[in-house]
């Protein structure tokens, strides 16, 4: 797999500083003003009111208290941002992370998933020092749709008990025998918790719909913990349950060590780790998409081993980066990693000064909220298109997602990784072969001024506004992160952008979801994009995941692309082209 513009380029290996340097001393060193500042203040107490009633509720349903939930996102949120390798990454209690905590504080105990998320720490540092941050986009992209969505059935069957006040004394963690037990207690039902929990789902469902700027899941809490107060509902509290939450954090101490235990929850570890790095790093290549930026990797995993270490010091749970967090930090206008330091003072300041009113918050009403939660995990439209895409896609995407649902985690993304690898066998078998008739190259061919073919020379385009690419060989998952980088750096300085496809016997689906991400950029800059040379088989991959008009244009050959881009430009205004670029 490779990408030329047939100009001799130096391949330089980045330095140690290059590598580990953290966002927040680059943005320090680009100049950091008052106005910056400002707004990340904002940003970041959007994002602590977002994440306020989240930490808590991904606690309670891992089996852990809610204190210990805002301690992660106090403590490992502010390690996430300080050391961090992305400008606008969020870290904290995660979603996914709420199965693994579970099954962990069931074998092991809170003690138990507090070891193992120092070990989890120490082996993201490991890995971030042998520089293994790159080989995640190995993971094909059917893979992390699958647990994805396999995580959020999960989580959703977790909150069926508080959703409805179901009084159950031991709730199984597998979901079939879940559902049973659940079924079987279904008397015990409470119309009080289930009104809440509607209600809750109302609120946020519309003020998203008509106020999507409102922070709609705290206002759901506020306004469900108010009416259950009012009228004395019957409904199970925080503090009923838990009898409140502290108002300081505790003091920083060693999570109880032994040999026996570190062996113990040494699969544990290894699970928090493997699914820390996919979580964070998928997070900073989602905040990229959204802002243009580059992420280091290596970097970006050692912020979440230190942060996963401090968080145990002080008794918290699981950290990660945290993709519908980070968004809703870029959205709300942060500058750099102090909108999301900030973000956990004002978690603090909450813990200190109001954490008595959190005790009337009603457990169905967190529910509520993790349940909406998951049901926005779940990637709809991209789960259908690979469904749809191919074959080995749709098998890949299903058995990741019913191995998380009735096996687990780490049986999931392992069996997905082998199945994507066996696919990717497969395909480069069935296109390997010689075709009869065909010249071993094909030359790009235009038209003269009498209208016969001439060769297509690249230094016919003397604009310096336009760059021609061509992508050699196979476009598959290893490769889509690469390339993808590159083009996206070079789109930055292009108006108008060619990519070649005439030597791509096929892409997969993670190489043209990669395209997709960086369309959208393309798109906020005007770039004019045109891809050439695709196959059939290599523009309906393209066509299934929304490359198209009039986000890209496809052309035969490089020259009718360059010959429209020059008409383009000496035509009277019109709608912009929409680009989208190749990975």
């Amino acid at each position: 797999m490779s990408i030329a513009d047939g100009r001799p380029h130096q391949i330089r290996k980045p330095t140690f500083a290059e590598l580990f340097t953290p966002k927040l001393v680059t943005v320090l060193r680009e100049g950091y003003r008052g106005a910056d500042f400002r707004a990340d203040v904002v940003a970041g107490l959007t994002v602590a009111i977002v994440a306020l009633p989240l930490s808590m509720a991904i606690a309670i349903a891992s089996g852990a208290t809610p204190d210990r939930g805002l301690t992660t996102a106090i403590i490992g949120g502010f390690f996430v941002s300080l050391l961090g390798g992305s400008r606008f990454q969020v870290g904290g209690p995660a979603g996914a992370f709420i199965v693994l905590v579970a099954l962990t504080v069931e074998r092991h105990g809170i003690d138990g998933v507090i070891l193992a998320t120092a070990m989890a720490g120490v082996l993201l540092i490991a890995a971030g020092l042998l520089r293994l941050g790159t080989y995640i986009k190995f993971i094909p992209y059917p893979v992390t749709v699958g647990f994805t969505a396999g995580i959020a059935v999960i989580i959703f069957a977790s909150q069926i008990k508080d959703f409805l006040g179901i009084t159950l004394a031991k709730e199984p963690s597998q979901l079939v025998p879940k559902l049973e037990a659940l079924a079987r207690a279904g008397d015990t039902v409470s119309m009080s918790a289930v009104a809440v929990s509607v209600i809750a789902v109302v609120i946020i469902a519309g003020l998203k719909r008509f106020r999507p700027a409102w922070p709609g899941m705290l206002i759901a809490i506020v306004v469900t913990a108010v009416a259950a107060w009012a009228l004395s509902l019957p409904v199970e509290t925080i503090g009923t349950r838990f009898g409140g939450i502290p108002r300081e954090l505790s003091w920083p101490a060693w999570p109880a060590f032994s040999l026996d235990k570190v062996q113990a929850v040494f699969p544990d570890a290894v699970a928090f780790a493997l699914l820390a790095s996919i979580e964070s790093l998928l997070s900073a290549v989602v905040a990229d998409g959204m802002t243009g930026r580059r992420h280091r990797s290596n970097c970006e995993l050692m912020a979440q081993g230190v942060a996963n270490v401090a968080s145990a010091l002080f008794g918290g749970l699981c950290v990660t980066g945290l993709i519908a967090r980070t968004a809703t930090n870029i959205r709300a206008g942060a500058r750099g990693p102090v909108a999301g330091m900030l973000h956990s003072a004002f978690l603090l300041l909450f813990m200190l000064i109001a954490a008595p009113l959190a005790s009337y918050i009603p457990l169905a009403a967190l529910a509520a909220v993790l349940a909406v939660v998951a049901w926005n995990m779940v990637e709809k439209h991209e789960f259908a298109t690979l469904i749809r895409a191919s074959r080995g896609d749709a098998v890949v995407l299903l058995a990741t997602f019913l191995l998380t649902v009735f096996r687990g985690l780490t049986e999931g993304i392992l069996v997905g990784f082998a199945l994507g690898a066996v696919l990717f066998i497969h395909r480069m078998a069935q296109i390997t072969g010689i075709e009869a008739n065909v010249p071993l190259a094909a030359e790009d061919r235009a038209d003269d001024a009498n209208g016969d073919r001439q060769p297509y020379d690249a230094a016919m385009v003397s604009d310096p506004d336009v760059v021609i690419y061509r992508i050699t060989g196979a476009f598959f998952f290893g490769a889509a992160s690469e390339v993808g980088s590159v083009l996206d750096a070079i789109m930055e300085r292009q108006k108008a952008f060619v990519v070649d496809f005439a030597a791509v016997p096929f892409l997969d689906s993670t190489a043209a979801n990669a395209i997709s991400r960086v369309a959208a950029k393309a798109r906020r800059q005007g770039v004019s994009f045109f891809i050439t040379g695709a196959s059939p088989v290599v523009r309906r991959a393209l066509l299934t995941h929304g490359v198209r008009p009039p986000r890209a244009t496809f052309r035969e050959t490089i020259a009718r692309a360059v010959a429209d881009i020059k008409a383009a430009r000496h035509a009277p205004p019109i709608a912009a082209i929409d680009a989208q670029p190749a990975p």
